[in-house]
């Protein structure tokens, strides 16, 4: 789900957007409901009827290989998503994890002249260069998730917001914990790679969370986003803590190898938060006969909206829930935190790790 090192960087610049929710009703380019006779004409009549067809469009797409369940839904929503207009041609090319092959296979679609690109990069600052390729060519880039460090080589950027990941599952685990009484918790806290900025985002926006009840973290450890990983750090944590109160595991495919590490030490002292919003931690989040009572979301949805707004852009268009006519410049969305009371509302867009 998240492997690369210039990524995530699930607010807004430019024009502004705040939370999940708003980005996902923008997207959705329904008409606003009828509102009171007081509001401005522009206001209910700027930008509707987005979804219905309109000049046909082609929409390439590159992202890297699906070797993760996050990236393997990055690409199935992306390719559901554009199966829903009739105006839209989708065109990806093989997913790779090899950087100079994606170079080439974005140089196709530049090649193609495609009229939009989604593009996951597998390193921003290696795919730089050909994104800045097709913008330079006239085919506005729309740079999901792994950001590129050059303003120039995208049109608009949309992903999550990895500091707020990590400010998520403090505010759970320190509300939680200070619902419960309790003082001085054992918190651990399980990384993906830890050299990744990302994860540094992630983990800088838990300890300030925590830092607000007055908490810190006992010990963090990385398990490099693997379930094999995962299985391996979370026992060696478990054997070096006798008690424990809280886990924040970043990663719900690692979590898989968490949460079977925690079976085989039959341990159930403590609560555990996850990270991304895999359909397995929700199904075992409803359930409730573990460990796993929350997840916070970083949801591959966003290739879905990055492709709404790749259509947008080459019709032309805005979002019809804004003032401005433009698609905005950057888009970041919320990270939620899905619990036993909301997960049914959140499961069908889980991913399956």
């Amino acid at each position: 789900m998240e492997k690369s090192v210039a990524r995530r960087g699930f607010l807004v610049s430019g024009a502004v957007i705040g939370a999940g929710a708003l980005v996902s009703a923008c997207t959705s380019n329904e008409p606003a409901a009828a509102t009171p006779t007081t509001a401005a004409p522009q206001a209910t009549t700027a930008g509707t009827g987005n979804d219905e067809p309109g000049t046909k469009v082609v929409i390439g797409f590159s992202a890297p290989a699906a070797d993760h369940g996050w990236i393997a839904a990055i690409a199935k929503n992306a390719a559901d998503e554009a199966k829903k207009y009739t105006d839209v041609e989708f065109k990806p090319v093989e997913p790779t994890n090899d950087i100079n092959q994606q170079i080439s296979a974005v140089d196709s679609l530049i090649a193609a002249k495609v009229s939009a690109l989604v593009l996951l990069p597998n390193d921003g600052g290696q795919l730089n260069q050909v994104a800045r390729r097709a913008m330079d060519a006239g085919i506005p880039v729309i740079n999901l998730d792994r950001v590129f460090p050059d303003k120039l080589s995208y049109r608009t950027w949309i992903g999550g917001d990895n500091y707020g990941m990590g400010v998520a599952a403090g505010n759970y685990i320190g509300k939680t914990l200070k619902d419960k009484g309790v003082s001085n918790p054992v918190i651990l806290e399980i990384q993906g790679i830890a050299t990744l900025p990302l994860t540094q985002d992630r983990s800088k926006g838990f300890a300030d969370a925590l830092k607000s009840y007055g908490f810190s973290v006992t010990a963090q450890q990385d398990a490099k986003f693997t379930v094999e990983s995962g299985t391996q750090v979370a026992s060696n944590l478990l054997q070096a803590h006798k008690k424990i109160d809280a886990i924040w595991n970043h990663d719900d495919d690692q979590g898989i190898g968490v949460l079977a590490a925690i079976k085989e030490a039959n341990r159930s002292e403590f609560f555990m938060v996850g990270g991304a919003g895999s359909a397995n931690a929700m199904r075992e989040i409803q359930a409730d006969s573990g460990v796993l009572k929350a997840t916070v979301t970083y949801s591959p949805t966003m290739a879905g909206s990055a492709i709404k707004l790749a259509r947008l852009i080459a019709q032309g268009k805005g979002l019809s829930d804004l003032v401005e006519r433009q698609v905005p410049q950057s888009i970041t969305l919320a990270s939620e935190t899905i619990t036993k009371e909301n997960v049914a509302q959140y499961l069908p867009l889980g991913f399956e790790s």
